[in-house]
């Protein structure tokens, strides 16, 4: 049983994959096969962070089995693949960059951001690749890009220029909260791991573009994550009171409690913003197992 979301989104939220074995216990149910799984994720997410598509570009088949499992207005987050953001860099890749959308179109209106990951080495003597990159992207799609380079982070001439390029373009800079992940005292290999892959950066909160994305890496516990969860609580409802539509999407060291997590921080930001905008309840889904009821709120 689902409750649907409603349609009008000032602020749309979503995790980092849509298929995970644990959600069975939780998102999913026992019942529900692998191929039904984005359908049980979007009756309860508005959207997610398509990371499959950095590894290998899916056939035309899959995409079109993504799109027929969604409704109208969910909305998919679709990283570019590594092959051009990481191995070519952003050079000599406009015919990969039209194979790629090509095999994509059929999710185009649905894909709410094309995400452009760069490697840490992408650095400030780059940034005249990435404004021709995003000169030559389709104008009518949305680009979100995300820098690791520690320059643009150091609130100097190279972030500087980072951000007039980003809002010239209308690009949306992707905000990676990394802080209640490396808060955790590293005492297991979830997030010895977690903490090895995930970049350890600044956060700067600034919109460059009409849809601000947050990656919030969250502590292996829950109620730890509220301390950088409250700057959130407040940036989230000045940039939907300027007309802006933020995404935020959670992770967790090893996702399993993702959903969970998830909707107890939104159910923290409707509370917030529910004397100045009304944000609908999310689909929340109620199963039945060991003869007891679970729920994720």
């Amino acid at each position: 049983m689902t409750l649907t979301a409603a349609k009008v989104q000032p602020l749309r939220i979503g995790l980092a994959q849509w298929s995970h074995n644990h959600w069975i216990h939780s998102l999913y149910g026992k019942g529900c096969k692998s191929g039904e799984r984005l359908a049980r994720y979007a009756d309860v997410f508005s959207t997610v962070e398509g990371n499959t598509t950095f590894y290998a570009i899916p056939s035309m088949a899959t995409v079109q089995k993504w799109h027929d499992a969604t409704p109208h207005d969910f909305r998919f987050t679709f990283k570019l693949p590594q092959t051009i953001t990481h191995q070519q860099q952003l050079r000599h890749c406009d015919q990969a960059v039209a194979d790629f959308l090509k095999t994509m179109y059929v999710l185009a209106p649905k894909t709410a951001i094309w995400k452009i990951q760069l490697p840490a080495q992408f650095g400030p003597d780059s940034l005249p690749i990435l404004a021709q990159f995003l000169a030559k992207f389709p104008s009518h799609l949305t680009t979100g890009v995300e820098v690791r380079h520690p320059d643009f982070f150091a609130k100097g001439s190279a972030e500087q220029a980072l951000n007039r390029l980003l809002i010239e373009h209308r690009s949306n800079r992707i905000i990676m909260d990394s802080r209640p992940l490396f808060s955790a005292t590293p005492t297991s290999e979830v997030i010895i791991d977690a903490q090895r892959k995930k970049p350890h950066v600044p956060v700067h909160a600034i919109a460059t573009a009409n849809n601000p994305v947050i990656r919030f890496i969250g502590h292996p516990n829950d109620s730890n994550n509220d301390p950088f969860f409250k700057n959130w609580l407040q940036r989230l409802p000045l940039w939907i009171a300027e007309g802006k539509q933020p995404y935020l999407f959670i992770h967790s060291p090893d996702n399993n409690a993702a959903p969970e997590s998830a909707l107890r921080l939104y159910q923290r930001l409707q509370n917030q913003l529910c004397s100045t905008v009304c944000l609908p309840d999310l689909g929340i889904p109620i199963h039945q197992q060991s003869q007891q009821q679970i729920t994720l709120l």
